[in-house]
C-alpha cells in the first residue's frame, strides 16, 4: 500500500481543500489570546459548539486572569460542566490563571513552550493559540487533523507527534496554519470518522483511503 502522496498530489489536494473552505477559521468563539486559551482548554474532548455555548456566558463576566481567581475549583466546575472533565479543566484553567497573573503579567506568552508548561495545556492547545492569537505560524494536530490527513496521505503517521512533523514537512511553511483549518472543517463536513461522505468528496482522485476500501 502507498505510504503518502507525492509533492505534486499534495500540491493538488491543499488547492482543492484552500477552494473547498475559503474561509475556514478556528470555530471557537473568542476576543483574544485569553479566551481563547480558556476555550481551547475547555474544548478537549468537547465540541466546539458545546464549548461556545458555555463560554458565552463566562466570558461576560471572567475577563482576566483575576478574575477566575475568585473561584473554588467548584464554583467553576458547575460552569463548565457540560464541557465534560470539568473537575480537572477547573483545575487546570485555575491554576494557569495563578501562573499568568504571576509570572506573565496576566498576559497569555506567545511561545510554545512557555504555553505547554501551563496545566491543561498541550502541544496541540498551543499550537492553537499561537496559530489564532498570534498569526505564527503552527499546526495543531486534533481528532480531525490527524485522521483526515493520515486517511489523504498527506502524513502517514500512528500518533499525533509524527503526524504534526509529516504535516510540517509535507505542506509549504507559509500554509500550515491555513491547511490545519481546512483539514478540520474537511473532517467536520466530509470526511466524518464512522461514514466518511467519500461519495461527494472531491479529493477521492487522490485519498489513499479511497483507494484502498
Amino acid at each position: 500500500m502507498k505510504k503518502g502522496l507525492t509533492k505534486r498530489e499534495i500540491k493538488e489536494v491543499l488547492k482543492i481543500l484552500q477552494e473547498l473552505y475559503p474561509d475556514a477559521k478556528s470555530e471557537l468563539n473568542y476576543s483574544n489570546a485569553f479566551e481563547l486559551l480558556i476555550a481551547t482548554i475547555l474544548a478537549a474532548q468537547c465540541t466546539d459548539k458545546r464549548v461556545n455555548q458555555v463560554t458565552e456566558e463566562l466570558f461576560k463576566k471572567y475577563k482576566s486572569p483575576e478574575d477566575y481567581l475568585v473561584l473554588t475549583e467548584e464554583e467553576l466546575g458547575k460552569m463548565i460542566k457540560s464541557c465534560g472533565f470539568y473537575r480537572n479543566k477547573s483545575k487546570n484553567i485555575l491554576k494557569t490563571c495563578e501562573i499568568l497573573v504571576n509570572e506573565y503579567d496576566s498576559k497569555v506568552p506567545d511561545n510554545r513552550e512557555k504555553l505547554m508548561k501551563l496545566p491543561g495545556v498541550g502541544r496541540k492547545t498551543a499550537n492553537v493559540v499561537l496559530s489564532n492569537a498570534f498569526g505564527k505560524d503552527a499546526i495543531a494536530v486534533d481528532t480531525h487533523v490527524f485522521r483526515v490527513s493520515n486517511r489523504i496521505g498527506l502524513a502517514s503517521s500512528d500518533n499525533v507527534y509524527d503526524t504534526e512533523k509529516d504535516l510540517m514537512r509535507n505542506i509549504p511553511h507559509k500554509l500550515w496554519s491555513d491547511a490545519h483549518h481546512w483539514l478540520i472543517y474537511h473532517g467536520r463536513r466530509i470526511c466524518k470518522a464512522r461514514r466518511p461522505k467519500c461519495e461527494i468528496c472531491p479529493l477521492t482522485k487522490y485519498c489513499l483511503y479511497y483507494k484502498n476500501i
